[in-house]
Order: structure tokens, then C-alpha cells, then sequence
């Protein structure tokens, strides 16, 4: 019988032993690989399309957005009104993203609902039309939106520190403008729907409590579809920082608050310092606990929160910190970066505040794993970045085995204020 008087014992998140839940694979007719995740109580099912159509692969600034936006907008049999009303009726949720190298089309659904629902995902995938008139709905749109977005001092700093880390030429360097809005056509969207939807390259993501002919159904939908029939054509691009480091912007001559942005460029996942830098930025800035939010928030007040992580681009990466203070501190929070920046490369991590990381990243990681759409959503990282289980497995080990000269050793590596580009847009 439970002795509700004894207090339950209190064990550290690193003494879990976390294991990822496999993923299932199969392949559709058409050679489109799947990939899946069978738990969950609840009979809902998640399918993400995943195609590499995102900005890498466009000729024109905004195109890949946009044509992957206006996919829900009319097909040759249906209005965007009509589309949106059948999935609602029958309680699915349909939605849409551009990324740089990807896109994905992600549906959530009843299990019995799917035979009604994925026929029409493949309509969209094969037949959208994108009308004239919702192209300039959009276009009208999203210039309003832009212009709104331009007024605010920290949508002005994302986009000036991605140029100056990768060059405006660079897909990750890149932002739109109201010219690009201006400048696009139907023309330019139905062929870039046509090389990397309808043409396209794809892979399917399932998860949730998925019913017994799941891989029948998805086969019989889009098994016959012409995907994966040729890759798209590689392109590379070479990364054109800025030759200057610091930046001041004045965005608003009345502006009480000022965005600041401290990045370098960085390694990607595959490389052997990533996986143990991601336990010295949460040490630097990358939790509530951190040394940034310790300092600049709690004890200086600069700050309601100041953030430090990685852009897990694929193919280049980089370092940010990221906050907004007062006007009157902004330069004040950035001698307290560095400062804080100096103190990881000059002293070791006490074990006390290595060990509550540690935890944190567990507990994070354990979180992460709550449910089918979480796993698969790992898997999906995984597979787009060109990685297998081994790279969790591998990650545990080095948050549990990480040694405090390690993270120092990385510190002197990479926290170097004269590699880190600082801007402040007011």
C-alpha cells in the first residue's frame, strides 16, 4: 500500500534513460519515402508532405512562399472557400509552410475522416490553379503586413542580421521587400509549382494512433503521383558576410526600445563541436537559468528576457543572442554579453550549475518525446539533416559525459566578442 507520508524519492533528469521510439518505413509506388510513428491514444492522425521547395530552390525573391501559401487557394473543381469549408467540415486542420530549403503541406485528422480528407490534399498538390484574384489579395496583403512590420525595431533587426551574416544574395541572408510583392506574376508561381510540387521531390511524415491500412490509403492517394522522379537542381551558394561587425540602426527617431542582435556564423549539426556547444549556450543564454537571463534580467533589469541559440539551418548555421532593452542601455546589455562571455572562457562551470543544465536539456528532451506527432517531428530533423538515431543517442551521451575544461575549452573557441556581429535597431 502507498505510504502517502513518505515523501516519493527525487531523482535528476540525467538518470532517465531516454530512448527514441523507432521510426517505421515504407515506400509508395512512386518511390516516395514514408515515414511513421504508430502511438497515441487518440484516433487522430498526423501526414506532413515535406518537398524541397523551399527559398533555396527559387529564381526570384518570395516565389516559393508564395506559391506554397496560395496552394489552399483554388484548385480547377474548388474555391479557396470551398476548400477551406471541406475540411472544416469534417473537423481537419490543413496547413502550410515555407522554409529555406523546405515546404511541407501538413494535415491533421480523424482516422476515419481520411479517405474524405486526403483526396483533396492531393488535389492541391496537383491541380491548385492560383487565381489572379487571390494573388492579388495576397500580394495587397502582405504588403500591409510588411509595412506594419517594418515600423517594429525588432522585425527591422532579424532581417539585418541575417544579411549581414550570410550576405543578402544568400537564401538565408535574403528578405522581401514591397518591390518583390510587386514584382511577382501567376507565371512565375505555376512553374515553380510545377518543378517542386507536381514534380517535385517529397517525403511523407505520418504519426499518431494510425489505423491499420494507413500505408494502403497514402499509397492509393499519392502512390501514383509523378514525384521523385529527378531531384532538383543543386544549387550552392557562398556566404558573403559583412566586412563591417558593428551596426547601429535607427529605425524610429522616437523609438524607446531598441532591438539587439549579437550572432557569428557557426557550424552545422554535423559538425563535432555542435552537440556539445549546445550545452554551453544554455550555460551562456539558452534557458531561463542562464548566465544572460541571470544577469541582464534579474540583477540588471535590462531586459524582460534576453535569449541565446543556435539557426539549425542545413547547410550553414549561426550563433545569436537576441533581446530588446531600453533605449538608454542597449549599449550597457552588450558590455554585459561580452562580460558574461569573458567568464565562460576564464573560469570552468561549477559543477552545481553544470548539473542543472543538464537536467534541463534531459527534461527538454524528454518533454520533446511526449507523443507521436513530438517523435516524428524529431525524426523528421533527423532525416531532412541527413542524420539516423545514432545522432540522439550520441546527444544524450554528451550532455550526461560533457566535462566543465570541455565547455571552457569551447568558450575560448568560439565565444570571441571579435567574431560576433552586433547590431541595435531603435
Amino acid at each position: 500500500m502507498l505510504n502517502r507520508k513518505k515523501a516519493p524519492e527525487i531523482k535528476d533528469a540525467v538518470e532517465f534513460n531516454l530512448q527514441l521510439k523507432p521510426s517505421e518505413q515504407f515506400t509508395l509506388d512512386n518511390g516516395v519515402p514514408v515515414y511513421s510513428i504508430n502511438a497515441g491514444a487518440q484516433d487522430v492522425t498526423m501526414i506532413e508532405l515535406v518537398f524541397y521547395a523551399g527559398n533555396w530552390y527559387e529564381d526570384q525573391n518570395i516565389v516559393a512562399g508564395t506559391t506554397n501559401f496560395l496552394l489552399k487557394n483554388g484548385t480547377s473543381k474548388r474555391s479557396a472557400f470551398e476548400i477551406n469549408d471541406h475540411f472544416e467540415y469534417y473537423g481537419a486542420y490543413l496547413n502550410r509552410n515555407c522554409y529555406n530549403e523546405t515546404s511541407n503541406i501538413t494535415l491533421h485528422c480523424l482516422n476515419k475522416h481520411l479517405k474524405q480528407v486526403l483526396p483533396v490534399v492531393e488535389e492541391l498538390i496537383t491541380d491548385s490553379i492560383f487565381p489572379e484574384e487571390e494573388l492579388a489579395i495576397y500580394k495587397q496583403n502582405q504588403i500591409q503586413r510588411l509595412k506594419v512590420s517594418l515600423q517594429k525595431c525588432d522585425f527591422v533587426a532579424n532581417r539585418f542580421i541575417d544579411e549581414y551574416l550570410f550576405g543578402f544574395d544568400h537564401p538565408y541572408g535574403r528578405y522581401t521587400s514591397i518591390p518583390d510583392f510587386n514584382a511577382l506574376t501567376r507565371e512565375q508561381i505555376v512553374k515553380f509549382y510545377s518543378d517542386h510540387y507536381v514534380n517535385g521531390q517529397c517525403i511523407i511524415f505520418v504519426a499518431g494512433n494510425l489505423s491499420s491500412d494507413i500505408f494502403q490509403q497514402l499509397n492509393a492517394v499519392f502512390g501514383h503521383l509523378p514525384l521523385n522522379k529527378k531531384f532538383p537542381a543543386q544549387k550552392s551558394f557562398i556566404v558573403h558576410s559583412a566586412s563591417q561587425k558593428k551596426h547601429r540602426v535607427t529605425n524610429d527617431e522616437n523609438g524607446v526600445q531598441g532591438a539587439i542582435r549579437i550572432a557569428r556564423p557557426f557550424p552545422n549539426r554535423r559538425h563535432p563541436d555542435f552537440m556539445k556547444a549546445q550545452v554551453l549556450n544554455n550555460v551562456f543564454g539558452g534557458f531561463f537559468g542562464s548566465r544572460l537571463m541571470g544577469n541582464i534580467r534579474e540583477d540588471k533589469g535590462y531586459t524582460y528576457g534576453i535569449h541565446s541559440y543556435f539557426q539549425n539551418h542545413v547547410a550553414d548555421s549561426a550563433w545569436m543572442v537576441s533581446t530588446e532593452a531600453g533605449r538608454d542601455v542597449c549599449e550597457a546589455t552588450i558590455t554585459e554579453v561580452y562580460k558574461e562571455m569573458q567568464l565562460l572562457r576564464d573560469e570552468p562551470v561549477n559543477e552545481e550549475e553544470l548539473l542543472l543544465v543538464r537536467n534541463y536539456m534531459i527534461g527538454s528532451i524528454l518533454g520533446d518525446l511526449d507523443g507521436p506527432f513530438q517523435i516524428i517531428n524529431r525524426w523528421k530533423n533527423y532525416v531532412l539533416n541527413g542524420l539516423d538515431e545514432t545522432y540522439f543517442y550520441d546527444s544524450i551521451n554528451t550532455i550526461k559525459a560533457i566535462t566543465a575544461e570541455e565547455i571552457q575549452e569551447l568558450a575560448q573557441k568560439y565565444l570571441v566578442p571579435e567574431e560576433f556581429y552586433e547590431l541595435v535597431v531603435i
